[in-house]
């Protein structure tokens, strides 16, 4: 009976359209029973922390003869032992950033009227706003909007695209796939590899953009933004605004990850950690709910190949294998990457863990 009911909770939410936002400006001072996640999956607010940030590496220099081997090694180090980084000098300015958060806050923002034309659930193309994409998956639903729009291999109908950030979603795609390739460039030479191999490999091709934004919760300590997950693809660029919320796991610690003026946040993706046998980390990460007035708002673009192998299946890269270092994951199919994806909630390196060879 309780499984029925909670269906029937999701539906009607689910088709007013009206997102979390509007849960959130309707003045509710509790959340209703779909958002309140069991408390061993809550955050625990009163851990102690000893680590502050998540590395920052500055790309400044980064074609630099002088300079680039030492970039190339702190991209390594970061990907290996935390799978989270920040990069700064990366070649975008801070207009462009500001512009493109403001732009994503302007349609969030936007009367409910106007938003709920461009409510759906079809994750695989065009353009979607809906709240929790795997809102009828997962355990219990996160406390964010989201509005997706696929950059690549097939773009989104421009006419698709909200008017009121649809210049500045496109600059934004051109701009942080230069980040992404730049980025893949410096990882691909961590591992010994040429330069341009993740490019040759269109490990940048299939491109899916999020604007999030996690409205002001009435009760943070309940739910949460996002729940503990790692990352499907090859690498994800983030772009977030001050106010925080986002935690990477370190250990056994969860580290919060602080705004930096100018900085973006890149991690590794599953795919990336199998295809490097394991060099690489993705780590789980999470979002905390928002307990401030002001609406949080992220940007995230998840970067993965569109070309599969020959074979139709993908693993470790050969060149990274010998007798020393035998693969430790196993050939996967697309249809098992894209089933792994799309037929469950948001959650941990479950491709990675499935996937794993068992000595």
């Amino acid at each position: 009976m309780a499984d029925t009911n909670r269906i029937e909770e999701l539906k009607k939410f689910d088709e007013s359209k009206i997102g979390v936002k509007g849960l959130s400006d309707s003045g509710i001072t509790t959340i209703p029973k779909m958002f309140i996640h069991p408390p061993e999956s809550l955050p625990d607010f009163n851990q102690m922390k000893t680590q502050t940030n998540i590395p920052i590496i500055d790309l400044a220099y980064m074609n630099s003869k002088d300079h680039r081997a030492r970039i190339i090694s702190q991209v390594k180090e970061a990907a290996t032992n935390w799978g989270f980084f920040q990069v700064i000098n990366h070649g975008i300015s801070q207009q462009i950033l500001d512009l493109t958060l403001k732009s994503m806050k302007s349609f969030h923002m936007l009367p409910y009227e106007v938003k709920s034309k461009y409510y759906k659930r079809d994750e695989a193309q065009g353009v979607m706003y809906t709240s929790n994409n795997d809102l009828y998956r997962s355990k219990a639903a996160c406390w964010h909007d989201s509005l997706q729009i696929w950059m690549g291999p097939v773009a989104a109908n421009m006419e698709e695209i909200p008017e009121i950030c649809r210049k500045e979603a496109v600059e934004w795609d051109a701009n942080a796939k230069m980040v992404a390739e730049n980025v893949m460039e410096l990882l691909s030479e961590g591992l010994g590899l040429e330069a341009g191999k993740f490019k040759e490999l269109t490990f940048s091709e299939a491109r899916v953009m999020l604007g999030h934004c996690y409205p002001y919760c009435p009760e943070p300590y309940l739910t949460v933004g996002i729940t503990p997950h790692t990352d499907p693809g090859v690498v994800t660029v983030l772009l977030q605004d001050e106010i925080g919320g986002l935690q990477v796991k370190h250990g056994d610690e969860w580290v919060d990850v602080k705004h930096v003026n100018g900085g973006l946040i890149i991690n590794v993706g599953d795919f990336l950690q199998i295809i490097s046998n394991g060099e690489y980390k993705s780590v789980q990460h999470r979002v905390l709910a928002n307990s401030t007035k002001e609406p949080r708002i992220s940007i995230v673009e998840f970067f993965n190949l569109t070309k599969w192998k020959g074979d139709g299946y993908y693993g470790p890269l050969p060149e990274l294998l010998s007798p020393e270092k035998p693969p430790i994951y196993r050939n996967f199919t697309q249809q098992e990457f894209h089933e792994n994806l799309y037929s469950k909630g948001i959650d941990t390196k479950s491709l990675v863990q499935k996937i794993k060879i068992e000595n």
